[in-house]
């Protein structure tokens, strides 16, 4: 099995479960396969149509970039709805953001009857920008201001 067909996901200190393993891409994540009964993806960009300045630009800001380091670190599941997140946004406002990630090419994802899962496209991100998904795995927000 090839990192190249999974879905990154937090990784666990116990043994991995039959049909993941580990991956060398964003801190050596446990990794799942697609299910066999996955709905197609939404149309999203090829592979060979990422553009590095679409793909920074989507992540440029704290909330996509927390969705996508989430997705990549504290995942439970092959795909999450945005419910899952718990961002406390209005649904159009996540929407919105979740249909940059797609658009730029950071997740797939895929409609389950009204509700829309996401992952990240690790496969197509680790082979067109090698080490971007480190670096989103690593990052941290900046803290929150406070009042003086």
């Amino acid at each position: 099995m090839k990192c190249s067909t999974m879905q990154l996901v937090q990784q666990r200190p116990a043994a991995v479960a039959h049909g993941e393993e580990r991956c060398p891409v964003a801190h050596n994540a446990v990794v799942r396969p697609v299910p066999d009964d996955a709905p197609e993806p939404l149309p999203e960009p090829a592979i060979g149509e990422l553009r590095l300045e679409t793909v920074m630009g989507a992540l440029g800001t704290p909330l996509r970039m927390g969705i996508v380091r989430t997705l990549l670190l504290d995942s439970t599941e092959f795909d999450h709805t945005c419910g899952w997140f718990g961002l406390g946004r209005p649904k159009s406002s996540l929407t919105h953001h979740f249909r940059a990630l797609r658009e730029a090419g950071l997740i797939r994802q895929r409609q389950y009857g009204l509700e829309r899962r996401s992952h990240v496209r690790v496969d197509d991100l680790d082979h067109r920008f090698p080490g971007l998904l480190d670096l989103v795995a690593a990052w941290t927000p900046a803290p929150e201001p406070t009042d003086a």
